[in-house]
């Protein structure tokens, strides 16, 4: 990100060995052989200790990616990702039943605190529009009455701060809900848009399980050849053979999106600039001049092309090159090495 110094993180490990990182057990064996020690002390402190991490990256830089997978590779009972995007569209459903309806409404005499009166709230959100943020006390009320039924957790909290006046109220989150004596901390995830961009614009969807892939990024086992296109055919054998599509407005790439990446970069240099609260930087590219020199090969993300030739589908591989918002040529990580850059500044974080 142009201005804001987000260090390259070295994962080159000094003897080489070479994991399938698409694979549960490659990725296990790769975690372990990377950042086992590191693993250990965290599983160690997570015994008698839990903390609260705030994600903040801008949409589709892989927040709930990277979340997942460290509690997949630490401990999925001890730590849990919360969305606070899917948190308001669960609720969409539950103030459109009436019995439901009123229980939240009573949920919130008691414990919503703010400007706007209740009964606007109720009247906005039934007509509101995934572009209208919720009042921020409304939000903080939500938020209190669902992580109270997660029980005791480390949390990965993705989507607040959303706006700037969240970003104060973020520094007293773990207050509100309880986790007073515990570690926070910001997680600011530097992603170009032109990466996204190209991620949305192959981006695939299967019309039956809804599983998503991309068909230059990270294709399927199948990939099939009709009137001068390629597709992708949906691993899941109960799709039976679900041909994968893109989803509508894919074609146009970050366009409709434009206005809210431009938001989450400025939330994310605001945060970066916070005093008092730890900062763990992220990054998803590295200039190609440096990659194989703090990384190694199967690390990079590598770009898929086809060729139809004699009735079959020739599938090329190489490692993605994509410029940078500054127009510098680079490479993409794929996902771990990103986990692995998380694990290790964790643990520096909390003073393991």
């Amino acid at each position: 990100m142009k201005d804001l110094d987000f260090p390259l993180f070295k994962t080159k490990s000094d003897v080489y060995k070479k994991f399938d990182l698409t694979d549960f057990n490659g990725r296990k064996e790769y975690f372990e052989y990377k950042a086992g020690t590191e693993i250990k002390k965290m599983r160690e402190y997570l015994q008698n200790n839990t903390f609260i991490a705030y994600l903040m990256g801008k949409k589709s830089s892989g927040k709930g990616t990277y979340a997942k997978m460290l509690a997949e590779i630490i401990d999925k009972d001890k730590i849990t990702h919360f969305s606070i995007g899917d948190m308001v569209r669960s609720l969409d459903e539950v103030i459109s039943n009436p019995e439901k309806r009123k229980e939240m409404v009573e949920y919130l005499k008691k414990n919503y605190r703010g400007f706007m009166p209740l009964d606007e709230i109720m009247k906005s959100w039934d007509n509101r529009s995934t572009k209208t943020l919720l009042p921020t006390e409304l939000v903080l009320a939500l938020a209190k009455k669902e992580i109270a039924k997660l029980g005791k957790k480390t949390i990965f909290i993705d989507g607040f701060p959303r706006d700037l006046d969240q970003i104060s109220y973020a520094l007293f989150f773990r207050d509100l809900i309880n986790y007073r004596e515990d570690a926070d901390l910001f997680i600011l995830i530097d992603v170009p848009t032109t990466v996204i961009d190209a991620r949305v614009k192959s981006r695939v969807i299967c019309p039956v399980c809804q599983t998503s892939r991309n068909l230059n990024l990270l294709p399927t086992k199948t990939v099939e050849h009709e009137n001068g296109k390629f597709y992708l055919i949906c691993d899941n054998p109960n799709c039976k053979g679900a041909r994968m599509v893109q989803k509508e407005g894919d074609d146009q790439g970050i366009a409709p999106i434009k206005e809210r990446l431009d938001k989450d970069e400025m939330l994310i240099r605001e945060a970066y600039k916070l005093q008092g609260i730890p900062k763990i930087l992220l990054r998803n590219t590295i200039p190609v001049d440096k990659t194989k020199d703090v990384t190694d090969d199967y690390e990079i993300t590598p770009e898929f092309s086809y060729e139809f030739k004699d009735g079959k589908v020739e599938t090329h591989e190489k490692a993605w090159e994509v410029e940078d918002d500054e127009g510098n040529l680079s490479n993409s990580l794929m996902p771990p090495p990103v986990v692995v850059s998380l694990i290790k500044q964790l643990v520096r974080a909390l003073g393991l």
